[in-house]
Parts: structure tokens; C-alpha cells; sequence
């Protein structure tokens, strides 16, 4: 049930942004769900934390790079690393997946009652804590 619900929101989130006027790939939600909003992430922490391979990441990050939601800069700590960070094209658009997810929340708690809908934030809470290992980051 959390898969069906999992695909069922994140398909909501996406039509959201695309009727926002930021056109993309249900795809791309693996590498706006795990980028550092403030300060990138290198590609390799990105794969890892959307659970697919660095090249299949590398081929999502460059359809954003093309679409102008991405750049690639160097990692301050690692000068031979590189980071994906956000343009701002890039972060009005998560700031549009942000607003689509506030409404949808709403709706959850039309649906659920406020009580119900906390209780269920607490669970897919611990559900989380439990089974996320430690990640700073800094990736």
C-alpha cells in the first residue's frame, strides 16, 4: 500500500509542476527528492540516495542541465569533484512541487482529519528513521 500511495502522490507532484509551466519527466523527481536545495550534491550521492546507478543518474542530471534546472560547479571540498546545484529555473520549480505537496497535505487532511493525518506523519516517520541510514549531506 505505501508503493501505491508512494507512485499515486509522487504522480500528483509531478502534474503539479508540469502545470506550473516546468516541464519534465516523472524521472527527474529521483534527483530534485535528493538534491541540496542550498548547496548540491554530488552526483554519485544522488544516485545512491534515489537507490539507481551514477550513469543512470548522470542521464537524468543531463536532461536537467539541457532544460536549465541544473548546473554542474565544482565541489568546494573536492575540487575534482563536481556538485548539482539548482538554478533558479531550478528552484522555482522545486518551489512549485513544494506549493503542489502543501495542497496535497490539504487534501490529506480533508480526507483523513487532522488527528489521523498527524498520526500518520508520526509513522511514515519512524518507518523512515528506521530504515535511512546516517547521511550528512555533504555528498
Amino acid at each position: 500500500m505505501l508503493g501505491l500511495a508512494y507512485m499515486a502522490l509522487g504522480r500528483r507532484i509531478v502534474d503539479g509542476v508540469l502545470a506550473a509551466g516546468f516541464p519534465q519527466r516523472p524521472a527527474h523527481s529521483a534527483v530534485f527528492a535528493h538534491i541540496d536545495i542550498e548547496h548540491g550534491t554530488r552526483l554519485t550521492t544522488l544516485a545512491a540516495r534515489a537507490n539507481i546507478t551514477p550513469q543512470a543518474m548522470g542521464e537524468l542530471v543531463d536532461d536537467l542541465e539541457r532544460l536549465g534546472y541544473l548546473v554542474r560547479e565544482p565541489d568546494p571540498a573536492d575540487r575534482r569533484a563536481k556538485r548539482i546545484v539548482l538554478t533558479e529555473r531550478g528552484r522555482a520549480c522545486v518551489a512549485a512541487a513544494i506549493r503542489t505537496i502543501e495542497g496535497m497535505e490539504s487534501n490529506l487532511e480533508s480526507l483523513l482529519g487532522g488527528r489521523r493525518l498527524a498520526e500518520l506523519h508520526e509513522s511514515l516517520n519512524r518507518i523512515v528513521d528506521a530504515t535511512t541510514p546516517d547521511d550528512d549531506g555533504s555528498g
